[in-house]
């Protein structure tokens, strides 16, 4: 007789990877989309200067990254033994190949960012400012190939939260060659918001208007990559189609309709449509409703995706 057996029973609250994880990847695809997506636009126009944008991303991306460490390290079960993950690797596990990028994206964002900053942050006492100057200096000999592999690598950290996610064979929703590619379609808006508050970025210059273009193609990879795993479930296998529940039913499809798509589609979109966002506080507000359906996309992937988790097994 056939059954239907939870195979989240016995994970605690019959989630694997609670919410610290989340955060992780709310974070990672914020410094890794943002700092490949400026990166990018930069090189495809010919800019090579100190960019408000890309002060702002470098810095974001940078303070994202060392943030979803944090938290990545807190979830582990021993956090004070995160470091045998640093010196022991399996070539064939996704983390060890992750934790292999961020050896290198780490200390080459934080380069990065010393070059772009080295000019913004004379004000730093003690003499750090100099310093940071000096070192910046130093480091803008090598500016090409530096930016040339962070942007390769950021755009390898968002793909790695994907598939790393995306390796838990038991969760349908989870389990998807699209998720790599739904995590990089992220991250600029934050980049936008801070260029704009801190670095002074014109909300009407030429590099916020080609980003401004540059957005709707990005919101229509996301919701396509949001489509195609829809179908997938709706057309895949009994267990698939048993997680479909994860969009009509239950807190989290709540989270999904009304945070990812309601606020963090809906509402930039609108605002766009209807040219609101030149002005500020059409900017201000599609930039943050822009963040929050990204954390609210990740938290109903990654909860949903383990607490619809039914599979059709022959018992």
């Amino acid at each position: 007789m056939d059954g239907v057996l939870d195979f989240s029973i016995g994970l605690t609250e019959g989630v694997a990877w609670p919410w610290p994880i989340a955060v992780y990847l709310f974070l990672a695809g914020i410094s890794g989309g943002s700092l490949g997506v400026i990166l990018t636009m930069m090189k495809l126009r010919g800019l090579s200067g100190d960019e408000p944008l890309l002060k702002a991303s470098s810095s974001i991306a940078l303070a994202t990254i060392l943030l979803g460490m944090l938290c990545l390290v807190l979830d582990l079960t021993d956090p004070l033994f995160f470091w045998r993950i640093l010196v022991f690797y399996n070539p064939t596990s996704v983390m060890s190949v992750g934790v292999m990028m961020l050896l290198f994206y780490i200390p080459l964002t934080a380069v990065l960012t010393v070059i772009v900053l080295r000019h913004s942050l004379k004000w730093l006492p003690f003499g750090l400012g100099g310093l940071v100057e000096k070192l910046g200096d130093i480091f803008n000999k090598a500016r090409g190939p530096i930016t040339w592999i962070v942007l390769f690598l950021a755009f390898g950290i968002c793909a790695y939260t994907g598939f790393l996610i995306s390796a838990l064979i038991r969760y349908p929703l989870i389990n998807t060659a699209v998720l790599p590619a739904l995590f990089v379609a992220s991250g600029t808006a934050a980049a936008k918001l801070l260029a704009t508050a801190v670095f002074g970025e014109k909300r009407d210059s030429y590099t916020m208007h080609i980003l401004h273009l540059a957005e709707w193609p990005m919101m229509a990879a996301e919701i396509s990559c949001i489509f195609m795993i829809a179908m997938a479930m709706i057309f895949g296998m009994a267990g698939a189609q048993a997680a479909v529940t994860a969009f009509t039913t239950g807190v989290w499809a709540t989270v999904f309709w009304v945070g990812a798509v309601g606020v963090g589609f809906g509402v930039p979109f609108a605002l766009g449509m209807t040219g609101c966002t030149r002005s500020a506080a059409g900017f201000w507000t599609a930039g943050f409703a822009a963040v929050a359906g990204m954390m609210c996309l990740r938290l109903f992937i990654l909860y949903a995706g383990q607490l619809n988790s039914l599979m059709l097994t022959p018992v």
